[in-house]
C-alpha cells in the first residue's frame, strides 16, 4: 500500500485538524438535537420522525456517492471548507424563515436536507484527510482520541440544546451552528494538508474513478465484510434509536429534560467508550473489538425494548452508546490501514453512503412498525436480527478468515492480505 510523508509537524496538523472539525460538529449536534426534539414533541408520530430521518440522512448519503470521488480528486481542505460554509448558510436561512413565522415541517425537512448535502461532501473527505496528517502506527490512538472528543462534545451538546430549547425555543440554536461552522473553517485554514500525488497528477474521468471505487470493495474480500457487517448494524440498530425519544415520550412524558438525559446517558456512554478505546483498548485486535461491539448492539437494544424502568433504560442507552466508538474507531482504522491513500476518499464516501441510506431507508420501513406494533417490539425484534446477523458474520469464510487473523495477532496492516489470499484460497 503507498503511504503519504506526514511530516515532522504532523501533531500541530492533527491537533488543529481535529479541533476544527469537532467545534463544527458541536454546532451541528446541537441542530440535529433539537430539530428532532421540535419533530417529536409537535408531532408525535414516528412517520414524522422518519420523514425527518429521511430528509437528515438521505441526501447525504445520495451526495456521499460524488463527494468521496470529488475528495480523491481536488483539494480536500477546500472541499471541506466549502461542504462546512454551505451547511451554515443553509441553517441561517432556516432561522431567519422561522423568526419571521415559517414552521411548516415541510420547510424544516428541506433545511435538513440541504444540510445533509454538506454533510455527503464532508465526512467522506475528512476521514480520507486524517491518514495524511497521522503516521499509521498513531491511527487507531487518534481515530479513538477523535471519537472520544466527539463523544464529550456529544455529552455537552444536547444539554446545551436542551437549555437553549427550552429556554429560548429552536432558533437561537441555528445561530449557535453558524458561528460554530464560521470558528471549524478559520481554524482548518491553519492546517497544511499534503497534496496527494495521484490527485496532482490525475487523469482519470469522473465516472470511472466512481466505478473504480465500488470495484476496489467488491474485489477485496476483507474490506467487503467490514462493509457489510457495518452496513447490517447500522440499520438493524441505528435506526431504531432514532424512535428512543418517542418511547420516552409515550411512557413517561413529553418533557424536553426527559429527551435531554436521554441523550446525555447516551453521549456518557459514547465518552467513556472513546476513552477505552484510545487508552485501554488501544494495543487490542481491531477485528475483535468490532464483533464484541456488534453483538453488544444487538444484547442492548433488545434490553432496550424490555426495559421495566426510566432509570434500566437510561442505563442501557448508557451501553448501547459506549459500543458506538468501540466499533467505529476500530472499523476506521483498518479501513485506514488495507486502502491506498489514493482510494481512501471513494472508499469512505461509500461509508457515508452506507451509514447515510441505512438510517432513512431503515426509518421508511421502521417508523412504521413502530406506529403499529410499537417502540419496544421494533427494539426487541431488531436487536435480536443483530445478534443472529452478527454470529453468521463470523462464520461466513472472510468472517472466520478475520477472526483467525486476530487470534494469531497479526499486524494491523497484513490482516487484508491474508483474510483475502485465505478466502481466494478457498
Amino acid at each position: 500500500m503507498s503511504t503519504v510523508d506526514v511530516g515532522a509537524g504532523w501533531r500541530r496538523n492533527a491537533a488543529l485538524f481535529v479541533t476544527g472539525q469537532t467545534v463544527s460538529l458541536f454546532g451541528s449536534m446541537i441542530v440535529q438535537y433539537v430539530v428532532m426534539w421540535y419533530v417529536t414533541l409537535q408531532t408525535r408520530s414516528a412517520i414524522a420522525v422518519a420523514l425527518y430521518a429521511v430528509a437528515a440522512f438521505l441526501p447525504q448519503g445520495v451526495v456521499s456517492i460524488f463527494g468521496g470521488t470529488f475528495a480523491d480528486r481536488v483539494n480536500r481542505k477546500a472541499l471541506i471548507i466549502a461542504a462546512d460554509t454551505s451547511t451554515a448558510l443553509a441553517t441561517l436561512g432556516l432561522a431567519f424563515l422561522m423568526m419571521n413565522g415559517v414552521t411548516d415541517l415541510w420547510v424544516i425537512l428541506v433545511a435538513c436536507a440541504v444540510r445533509s448535502v454538506g454533510a455527503g461532501f464532508q465526512q467522506p473527505t475528512v476521514q480520507a484527510v486524517i491518514p495524511q496528517l497521522v503516521p499509521q502506527e498513531h491511527l487507531l490512538r487518534i481515530n479513538g482520541l477523535f471519537q472520544t472528543i466527539q463523544s464529550g462534545l456529544a455529552l455537552l451538546a444536547p444539554a446545551v440544546a436542551g437549555a437553549v430549547f427550552g429556554a429560548f425555543g429552536i432558533v437561537p440554536a441555528f445561530f449557535i451552528d453558524v458561528v460554530t461552522a464560521l470558528l471549524g473553517v478559520g481554524v482548518l485554514l491553519l492546517v497544511t494538508v499534503p497534496t496527494l500525488d495521484a490527485v496532482a497528477g490525475r487523469t482519470t474521468g469522473f465516472r470511472e474513478d466512481l466505478v473504480e471505487g465500488a470495484r476496489f470493495i467488491q474485489h477485496h474480500a476483507f474490506i467487503r465484510w467490514l462493509m457489510v457487517l457495518f452496513a447490517v448494524i447500522i440499520v438493524l440498530t441505528g435506526s431504531p434509536s432514532f424512535v428512543t425519544p418517542l418511547l420516552i415520550t409515550q411512557e413517561w412524558g413529553g418533557e424536553v429534560w426527559l429527551l435531554t438525559a436521554l441523550e446525555i446517558a447516551f453521549s456518557v456512554g459514547m465518552l467513556l467508550g472513546g476513552v477505552a478505546v484510545s487508552t485501554l483498548l488501544a494495543k487490542r485486535s481491531r477485528i475483535r473489538l468490532i464483533v464484541l461491539s456488534s453483538f453488544g448492539f444487538g444484547v442492548f437494544s433488545l434490553g432496550l425494548g424490555l426495559a421495566p424502568e426510566l432509570w434500566v433504560f437510561y442505563a442501557l442507552m448508557f451501553l448501547f452508546g459506549a459500543m458506538i466508538p468501540i466499533f467505529s474507531a476500530p472499523f476506521m482504522t483498518l479501513l485506514q490501514e488495507a486502502v491506498p491513500p489514493e482510494m481512501q476518499g471513494r472508499v469512505f464516501s461509500y461509508v457515508t453512503i452506507v451509514m447515510a441510506l441505512s438510517f432513512p431507508l431503515g426509518m421508511v420501513a421502521f417508523g412504521p412498525i413502530a406506529d403499529a406494533l410499537g417502540v419496544r417490539a421494533l427494539l426487541v425484534g431488531t436487536g435480536v436480527l443483530a445478534l443472529v446477523v452478527t454470529g453468521v458474520a463470523v462464520l461466513v469464510p472472510s468472517g472466520r478468515s478475520a477472526m483467525r487473523a486476530a487470534a494469531a495477532s497479526t499486524p494491523p496492516a497484513e490482516v487484508a492480505a491474508q483474510v483475502e489470499a485465505e478466502v481466494d484460497a478457498g
